[in-house]
């Protein structure tokens, strides 16, 4: 999906429809009931499904030390929110100009004038305008006059647990992906470049990709079982984060073993997804002990990445 920035330059596709404004970062299942009503009230209205949202996120100008690391990028965020089903994303890029706009000039500006919404879906904790000054209430107030529709969607809780952005953070940062894809609606995911490494991998038998230039939240040190995409390329991968202390490396790393791929991708992006945490890091006394590590550990990621809804062989066995 191409994401749109200038608001003036806006396509007759991307107004007139159902709009929903947020961060919507790591689009979790609490961003997909957002999304489910937004469907809802864009075929109601006979317009798109509209998401309005933030690169970078606000909070990264206004308080820059105390801006969390994302979950997701923006084109992953974009192409996430038209798998469920949103027809355009404007992604606007913040800037003073915008963070200084009071709450009825942002509704009018961009809700009215930019994007001439006829349906609005926010969650209830929505805040906008200067100095987020502006909430659901008066939002309710000035669509009400305005002409347009306004439905708060209530939080979505799984397991008794208030599902968010900044809990699944915690959980990733914990290296409790499993956890944190029950609340995504997507493996977490996140990408960086290949760059050369020491080579060790490839002597031990289990070349590496180096990723480099990541820009979104890493999970705790360890081994993980995933799955790497290169291109339209997809194979199982095994993911290790963290130092090497078998070789005396303390440097933090993020190193990917993508199992059956033979051809040179140095230079190339490369995203990958977490499926499980298999073990913590560890130093062995010598290689040999290292190779039957490793070893097993690609063996339980085959098994693992076999098995998962995100694996397009997985899915078409069971289509």
């Amino acid at each position: 999906m191409p994401i749109l920035r200038d608001l003036e330059k806006l396509p007759d596709a991307a107004r007139g429809g159902a709009v929903a404004i947020g961060n919507f970062d790591g689009v979790h299942k609490g961003h997909l009931r957002i999304v489910d009503k937004l469907l809802e009230r864009a075929r109601a209205t006979d317009g798109p499904a509209i998401v309005f949202t933030f690169d970078p996120h606000p909070v990264r100008i206004l308080r820059p030390d105390q801006c969390p690391p994302p979950l997701t990028w923006t084109e992953r965020k974009a192409q996430l929110l038209a798998k469920h089903g949103v027809d355009k994303v404007v992604a606007y890029p913040t800037d003073e100009a915008l963070l200084a706009l009071s709450a009825q000039e942002f509704f009018d500006r961009i809700v009215r004038e930019a994007l001439d919404a006829r349906a609005l879906v926010e969650g209830p904790n929505f805040f906008f305008g200067h100095n987020r000054e502006g909430n659901v209430e008066q939002l309710a107030q000035m669509a009400q006059q305005a002409g347009i529709t306004l439905d708060v969607v209530e939080p979505f809780h799984l397991a008794d647990q208030l599902v968010s952005s900044s809990l699944i953070r915690r959980l990733i940062a914990d290296g409790d992906v499993m956890e944190a894809t029950k609340m995504l609606s997507a493996p977490y995911r996140i990408r960086g470049m290949v760059t050369h490494g020491a080579g060790r991998g490839s002597r031990l038998g289990f070349p590496t990709a180096n990723l480099e230039a990541i820009d979104t939240l890493l999970p705790a040190a360890g081994v993980y079982a995933g799955q790497g995409y290169v291109g339209n390329r997809c194979c199982p991968a095994a993911i290790h984060l963290g130092p090497n202390p078998t070789f005396g490396e303390s440097r933090m790393k993020v190193e990917v073993h993508l199992i059956d791929h033979d051809e040179a991708i140095y230079g190339l992006p490369v995203e990958v997804e977490f499926f499980e945490r298999l073990r913590d890091t560890s130093s062995f006394d010598n290689e040999k002990q290292l190779v039957e590590q490793l070893k097993q550990d690609v063996a339980q990621t085959r098994e693992i990445a076999a098995r998962s809804e995100s694996n397009p062989r997985h899915n078409a066995e069971n289509s």
